[in-house]
């Protein structure tokens, strides 16, 4: 249903060197780039290898700002162990924990997810089924 989303972030260097690493696992890249120091419409574009843009971060300086609480934006991801090293880069880039990798029962039987923070506040969900 969804072709593509954005987020609206405060500081673009942050934010792409947040993204590169927490994507790299689950096998997203950046796709384009719009990087012009000084310039108030800076964007990165995220997507599987030579695809189009699926996420997208947008300079918004101090008007960034993330939605309200219970919006949360889930990833898939090809393995288990994609999900771990995703939260792991996340943590290790700005990002802070809001429910480490693991089994979510609740949810179904096979549903492995981790919640991260990104640096602007954003909840992201990255989630693997079926995938050991």
């Amino acid at each position: 249903m969804l072709h593509h989303i954005s987020f609206g972030v405060s500081n673009i260097e942050r934010a792409a060197a947040f993204y590169d690493a927490a994507f790299a696992p689950l096998g997203y890249v950046r796709v384009w780039d719009d990087l012009n120091p000084g310039d108030p419409d800076q964007a990165v574009g995220y997507g599987p290898p030579g695809g189009g843009d699926k996420f997208a971060i947008k300079l918004r300086g101090d008007a960034a700002s993330p939605p309200g609480l219970g919006f949360h934006l889930a990833f898939s991801a090809p393995s288990q162990e994609a999900v771990v090293l995703f939260h792991d880069a996340a943590l290790a880039h700005g990002g802070t924990d809001n429910g480490p990798p693991g089994l979510r029962p609740h949810y179904a039987p096979d549903y492995f997810a981790a919640f991260v923070v990104d640096p602007d506040g954003y909840h992201i969900e990255v989630v693997a089924r079926d995938a050991g």
